[in-house]
């Protein structure tokens, strides 16, 4: 049996992590990897058309199975091209193994040809970056590297010279056992007693939800049942807390609706649970705060806290909840309730006259259409912008689907590289692209990577001729826009050029047909659909607040488009309000 060289073994491990694709654009430092992953079947390698995409895509496969994925760049600027994906895996705390192949190591420090420093560049956006510069390193570096990506929840990067990658392994490296998932961490129990003592304390609790109370939701709802507490949540805790929960408030912070500021400002008690939420302006500075968080550096670095939890969310209720005395005074839980069915029927009101007719389309209407015709199991990728506003307030959760956004880093373009990466998960699921007509340009060389793969990904675009955020912006900043328009092509056009499935639809009535039509084709669809571009409006009165942090309750909302079926599901709520 021949011996295996560096390259071959670093596949191997690869393998035994997990990982079943490793997204890249080939190049001269990385032919000894990509050759080892020809030659291994249970791995594919993956060609993309830009390597942004490829961390981008291997980042959402990691946050769809939450299990190790992984991506490559060649030397110089094609593992630079790997950075912003990467951010945006990090600070998802999706773990992703980078390889930064490199130049060959007996010219690192010379200025050689295409020269940079991966191991360096990487560090920001990492748990782990180091170089291998001899096979002796090998496998122990590579484990090691895997085990802070998995053990810490981001990402790991691994700089790897070419000719380093084509030397022989070394005889009997040492392989250890690998670890491929993440345990369960408990509080103290002083920690928990501490807890359970605030919330008997307080006559009114509010928990607000993050991304760490996926898998707890179950729990969450016995708490908030046991102590009458409104249940609010940040845009990443949406798919996790908001479906069959008759305590919803809503969303807080930029793109919030509903009561969700208020139920947070007028509590005794603010329980943070899993929520790493970023715009301190929306949080209370004269409540009590006891924060949850599986991460301790998380604690307390957004605002004071009375009590740090660390630990799981959903281990930290189990072992709550018992210790907990149930409340019976609802006043403060149904009267959060009613302001969040008043508030959002009063931007309903707004949104609901001759949507069905308006030309260019309402945006919201084709989100709220597309909503109620996408699958029940449907993956959802969204644009940075206002792609994340439509999908925060029309796309319903139901425990089976799953949105996935830039969401903390906040990336242009991440939806169709996003889409990529899910969609290689499970051909079968449906997964969608909200994409927004920048950001669908800004990477739209990857839509070739759809057709190539005959990935059935169905690509949305809002079309409306600007990047519409940054008019808000600009706008509530008391400047005019500029440098916001966009001169774009007829994006169906090119789709079928390119040998998809393409649709352009300029007026409300072709909408549904498109979709379903979209959703019934086998392969890549794109459906362009034409909106209005002045679907924003501005309060009458900007305040210092809105330039600085839009820092402003639900009841002065910057943006007043619908909420799609959360009307519905709030007044359902209102039924366990007791009447006069």
């Amino acid at each position: 049996m021949a011996k295996q060289n560096i390259a071959e073994q670093f596949v191997d491990i690869l393998v035994r992590a997990g990982v079943r694709r490793l997204y890249g654009v080939v190049g001269d430092s990385l032919n000894p990897v990509v050759d080892a992953v020809r030659r291994t079947p249970a791995i594919d390698w993956i060609h993309v058309r830009h390597e942004e995409t490829a961390a981008f895509a291997a980042g959402a496969e990691a946050q769809i199975t939450g299990s190790l994925a992984a991506c490559a760049g060649s030397c110089g600027p094609g593992n630079l091209h790997l950075i912003n994906g990467l951010y945006d895996a990090h600070r998802s705390m999706a773990p992703v193994l980078a390889l930064a192949s490199h130049i060959p190591s007996s010219e690192i420090g010379l200025s050689y040809f295409q020269e940079t420093h991966p191991d360096r560049l990487f560090a920001e956006c990492s748990h782990y970056s180091e170089m291998i510069s001899s096979p002796q390193q090998m496998p122990r570096l590579l484990q090691t590297a895997i085990q802070h990506a998995v053990g810490r929840s981001g990402v790991s990067v691994v700089t790897l010279p070419g000719d380093v990658a084509d030397r022989p392994a070394p005889e009997r490296a040492s392989e250890h056992a690998l670890v491929t998932s993440r345990p369960t961490v408990r509080p103290g129990d002083a920690e928990i007693d501490r807890l359970a003592a605030l919330i008997d304390q307080a006559d009114r609790v509010t928990l607000f939800c993050g991304s760490g109370t996926a898998g707890a939701h179950a729990e969450v709802m016995q708490l908030a049942e046991k102590i009458k507490s409104p249940v609010g949540h940040a845009l990443r805790g949406k798919e996790w807390i908001q479906y069959d929960n008759s305590f919803d408030v809503g969303m807080s912070g930029l793109l919030g609706y509903g009561a969700a500021y208020e139920a947070t400002h007028e509590c005794d008690l603010l329980i943070l649970l899993g929520t790493d939420f970023p715009y301190n302006a929306f949080l209370p500075d004269d409540v009590k705060i006891a924060q949850v968080d599986v991460r301790p550096e998380h604690l307390g670095r957004r605002c004071k806290l009375d009590l740090a939890v660390w630990g799981d969310a959903g281990e930290t209720l189990r072992c709550l909840i018992p210790k907990v005395s149930p409340k019976t005074d609802r006043r403060f839980l149904d009267r959060m309730l009613k302001k969040h069915a008043d508030a959002l029927e009063g931007v309903v009101k707004a949104y609901t006259r001759k949507v069905d007719k308006h030309v260019p389309l309402h945006p919201e209407y084709v989100a709220s259409v597309l909503d109620e015709l996408a699958a029940e199991d449907a993956v959802f990728t969204v644009d940075t912008g206002m792609c994340n506003v439509w999908a925060a307030r029309y796309l319903t959760p139901n425990g089976r689907r799953r949105i996935i956004g830039s969401f903390s880093h906040g990336s242009m373009a991440n939806a169709l590289p996003q889409a990529i990466g899910a969609q290689f998960t499970d051909r079968s699921r449906q997964v969608v692209s909200m994409s927004g007509d920048g950001g669908f340009a800004m990477l739209m060389g990857d839509f070739l990577t759809l057709v190539q793969y005959e990935l059935p990904v169905k690509v949305v675009l809002f079309n409306n001729s600007a990047l519409s955020m940054v008019e808000l912006e600009m706008l509530v900043a008391g400047l005019p826009s500029y440098g916001t328009a966009n001169r774009n092509p007829d994006f169906a056009a090119v789709a079928r050029a390119c040998g998809a499935h393409g649709v352009r639809v300029e007026k409300p009535k072709q909408l549904a047909k498109a979709l379903k039509e979209a959703f019934a084709h086998p392969g890549p669809a794109l459906v362009d659909v034409v909106t209005d571009p002045n679907a924003l409006s501005i309060p009458p009165k900007i305040s210092a607040d809105m330039v600085t942090g839009f820092a402003l309750s639900a009841s002065k909302v910057v943006l007043d488009g619908g909420v799609g079926r959360m009307v519905q599901m709030a007044r359902a709520n209102l039924r366990n309000v007791p009447r006069p």
